[in-house]
Parts: C-alpha cells; structure tokens; sequence
C-alpha cells in the first residue's frame, strides 16, 4: 500500500500537529524537533511526514505530492491553491489586519500604497471596497515600509499586536481570522479515502 503524505511547514503548526497526530495513535520513529530529517515515517500505518516551506505546503498538496497538509489560513487565502479545506483545527490563531502609522486616514481620491507579503489577499480585499491600490511586494519587515514612506500602509498578519505598536503603527481594519487549517488533495480524497477519512474522525474527535 501507498504511504500517505503529510505536508508540513516547521514550526508551530507542525509542533502542534505531531502532538495531534500522537493522540490518535500515530507516532514516527524519529523526534522531529530533534532531528533535521524532511521525511519521517510511520511504517506501520503507512503515514510519511514531509517537511516544506510552509508557503508551499498548499502547493504540495495541490499538485498531489502530499496528500494532505496542515497549513494556515494566511497561507492558504495567498496561495488560491485547488484543495479541499477540510476543517480549522484551532490552533495558530491570528488575524489578518490593515495597519498604518497613528492617525492615517485612506483618502479615496488616490491610489493607496500597500505593502506587504501577501499580495492576492490584499487585491482581493482592497478591490471589494473600492479602494484603487499599488501593490509593494515584500518578503519581510513590511513595518518599516509605511515609516519611511515605503507605503502608505501594510497588510500582514497580526497576532498580539506588539511589533505593530513597537513601530508606531495600529490596526486601522481587520480582513479576517487566521488558524491552522486541515486541506487534502482533491484526487487522494477519493483515491485514498479510507486513510483520509481515518485522519479527519481522528483529529475531529481530538478536537471537539
């Protein structure tokens, strides 16, 4: 029989996920968090973890080189990729949000300059309220952008909201929640369905 893939980005989401995945009965023969292995396997079940970049986990799952992933929503809504969400597992919570330095008004008689990593969520959001935008695309530190006149505010994930503040910036609106979200391949979904189906009453019970 086949092993069934997992896809994970290491991390939090990956941390959390091992421990969900012991409550069911499914170990692996390594320690993930002391091991720098991408690949660990439990041979009894037929179960294969796969390390990727969390930003890819989507894209694995996607093309079928997982079978499924646990992946956040933030990843998920940037990614457009054509999976099965399965269900919110509850945990990684966060929100999306738009920030700007204290006082900032979005006037609408111009293009508003956003920055951030997450492009897609934020034409998506941007282009529901009308709002005519210029996207600055970033891979990190996307703060520091509306201070020196970079942008005029950023789309990112926010969590506590320390750095925001840190750096002279505040929520000015929240797009949407953010939490770790079970996805599956469409095909293995049907091709593979009684180990899938096993996984999803497994970690559904845990959860509830």
């Amino acid at each position: 029989m086949d092993y069934l893939n997992i896809a994970l980005g290491k991390g939090r989401l990956a941390d959390r996920t091992f421990a969900l995945l012991e409550q069911i009965g499914i170990n692996f023969e390594d320690d993930h968090t002391k091991s720098r292995k991408l690949i660990f396997l439990n041979k009894e079940e037929k179960i294969r973890i796969i390390f990727v970049k969390a930003s890819d986990v989507a894209i694995y799952v996607e093309q079928g080189a997982a079978d499924m992933g646990v992946v956040g929503k933030d990843t998920l809504l940037e990614a457009q990729a054509s999976v099965y969400e399965i269900m919110d597992l509850g945990f990684g919570k966060c929100k999306f949000a738009v920030a700007a330095p204290k006082n900032f008004t979005i006037k609408s008689d111009r293009k508003l300059k956003v920055a951030t990593k997450y492009p897609n969520v934020s034409k998506k959001f941007f282009r529901k309220k009308g709002n005519p935008i210029e996207i600055i695309k970033l891979n990190g530190s996307v703060e520091l952008a509306p201070i020196i006149g970079l942008s005029d505010v950023i789309v990112d994930i926010v969590e506590t909201g320390t750095t925001l503040k840190e750096n002279g910036l505040e929520v000015i609106e929240d797009i949407c929640s953010v939490s770790a979200r079970l996805i599956v391949n469409k095909a293995s979904f049907k091709t593979k369905t009684n180990k899938v189906h096993q996984i999803i009453r497994g970690l559904k019970e845990c959860i509830e």
